[in-house]
């Protein structure tokens, strides 16, 4: 299982009643074997050009873990979905990911004698 984050525009009319259309993404995740380890609703957005003769749409995140074959199954899926504007699903770089968690540690540890110095 590799590390993918997902960005999808939802259609702006459903920021009131999101919730179905949210089910809508888990259920397909879960069938295509995936976990969702993260979601974040960034709430409703100007778009920087109209898609579909919408101005606004709701950006919402997830950060997932799939199998090989879970990739192409969902953008097929999302393709068709009337609620979504568009998506974008990327591949986590895991250098990047070890990186981050290396200078998180690193400033942990300088915190840590800055307050034994004081």
């Amino acid at each position: 299982m590799k590390d993918y984050e997902l960005s999808i525009l939802y259609h702006p009319d459903l920021e009131t009643n999101l919730d179905p259309a949210l089910a809508k993404v888990k259920k397909l995740i879960e069938s295509t074997g995936g976990k969702i380890k993260k979601e974040d609703n960034d709430g409703k957005k100007r778009l920087a050009y109209s898609i579909n003769g919408q101005d606004f749409a709701v950006y919402y995140f997830y950060d997932l873990e799939l199998p090989a074959e879970a990739p192409a199954k969902i953008s097929s899926t999302l393709n068709i979905t009337d609620e979504v504007l568009r998506y974008l699903l990327v591949r986590v770089d895991e250098r990047k990911v070890k990186m981050a968690a290396r200078r998180k540690e690193g400033k942990e540890e300088s915190e840590v004698t800055e307050e034994k110095e004081a």
